[in-house]
């Protein structure tokens, strides 16, 4: 009883700190899914079911739509790059709340078709702040995580991607029976919800949230993180032909209609919701480089699929499983980046920021050059199928080839190290 009265703050504080902790972890994870969802989810997905719509009613002729289309993948990319220097300059926390008020008006201003200059600016704009979030608002939650916890609350952050891709499927065939502005209006409306009971959830702006670019040092990626670069881009590719080209393969290139095609598109919204919450924890549980290695070869399995079968059960799973992985990925790549990067907090956040630009790269490049292939085989589509296969196949192998995939991860040498006080943002791994 002496000791207890002498120091009860010592024996206090262990009782207290997990549930003070989790509470704000898990409105942070809300938060980040709310921008996730907003940036990513609705600004680049609920544009695929609007196509039809926007020719049909004259807006813009199809080879327009084409290139409005593309304007938000150059967006994103330039999101990416930027991402670091905005957040340096306003900050990591005012950025995420701008670009969430950015493409909350973007959907306003896309509902009248002023011009093709006007519905493109806006659409590389609603780009631009996907390709911010995507790099800002896991390094803003995550340092602020338990290193248990990361996997989960990263497939949480990003699960946000999977309910745009969702709504993309659900919602939006709802908003255009009420027409095309509206349309429009009813996204800007859910966007502006999103934007406004997000915004006080954001943790605290730190001084170490984002290093102001004249003072962050420059860093040299280890080969293990620079292949890692290389094969997250490489799963991009891999992503394109579902991402693109599968609802136009069953409703055309099998003859199954258009009806037929969405109904893949909403399995692949759903697969896309929980692919980050399976991947987080199984990367939690196991590891994240065992996880990350387990995940391309599963990935390379369902975008084969189609080559091997186009029965329905095969074009489901192969649907479920690789929207699962459209936004699974991600919560992988971080945890794998905080295991090879255990200890800077700045190279973590450059690093991560350089993979999001890799991706963004790879991705367009695929887009247009799967395109090109597809018109120059006459409409092939199990051409992009086997293409895409074999990117993520690569990305496999130079993961397996790498001298360090058969040993311990950089970490695992030192068990202990992780679990210091202060030891950084590592993740230890179990065996």
């Amino acid at each position: 009883m002496t000791e207890l009265n002498a120091n009860p703050g010592r024996h206090a504080r262990p009782h207290q700190r997990p549930n003070a902790a989790s509470e704000p972890t898990w409105r942070y994870a809300v938060a980040g899914l709310s921008a996730s969802l907003v940036g990513l989810g609705l600004a680049r997905f609920s544009y695929t079911p609007l196509i039809p719509a926007l020719i049909a009613a004259k807006w813009f002729s199809a080879s327009e739509v084409v290139y409005l289309g593309a304007a938000n993948l150059a967006g994103y990319l330039a999101g990416a790059l930027a991402a670091r220097a905005v957040a340096a300059r306003i900050g990591a926390v005012g950025a995420l709340r701008a670009m969430m008020l950015l493409a909350t008006l973007s959907f306003f201003a896309s509902s009248a078709p002023v011009s093709f200059i006007w519905f493109f600016a806006w659409r590389f704009l609603s780009g631009l702040t996907g390709g911010i979030i995507m790099v800002l608002a896991a390094s803003v939650i995550l340092p602020r995580t338990s290193p248990g916890r990361r996997g989960i609350v990263g497939g949480v952050i990003f699960a946000g991607v999977g309910l745009g891709v969702a709504a993309s499927g659900t919602l939006m065939p709802l908003l255009l029976q009420q027409g095309l502005q509206q349309s429009w209006y009813g996204l800007g409306a859910l966007s502006a919800v999103l934007t406004a009971t997000s915004w006080w959830s954001w943790p605290g702006e730190g001084n170490s949230d984002v290093a102001p670019l004249h003072q962050a040092k420059q860093h040299h990626a280890s080969p293990a993180a620079r292949k890692l670069l290389i094969q997250y881009g490489l799963n991009a590719v891999a992503l394109v032909p579902h991402m693109v080209f599968m609802v136009d393969f069953v409703a055309r290139g099998l003859g199954q209609g258009i009806a037929a095609g969405s109904h893949y598109w909403v399995l692949y919204g759903l697969g896309a919701i929980v692919g980050p919450l399976v991947t987080g924890h199984l990367g939690d549980r196991s590891g994240f480089g065992p996880a990350l290695r387990a995940a391309f070869l599963i990935e390379a399995a369902a975008v084969l699929l189609p080559t091997i079968s186009t029965a329905p059960v095969s074009l489901i799973v192969s649907s479920v499983v690789i929207g699962g992985f459209t936004p699974g990925i991600v919560p992988l790549v971080l945890g794998r980046i905080h295991e090879l990067v255990p200890h800077s907090g700045e190279q973590q956040r450059s690093t991560w920021s350089h993979a999001t630009t890799s991706f963004a790269l790879f991705q367009a490049a695929a887009a247009y050059g799967f395109s090109w292939i597809y018109a120059q085989t006459g409409g092939d589509y199990l051409v992009l199928f086997a293409l895409g296969g074999g990117a993520v196949v690569l990305a496999l192998a130079i993961d397996l080839g790498s001298p360090w995939s058969s040993r311990a991860d950089p970490e695992r040498h030192d068990g202990r190290r992780a679990a210091l006080p202060g030891a950084g943002l590592g993740h230890p791994l179990s065996s």
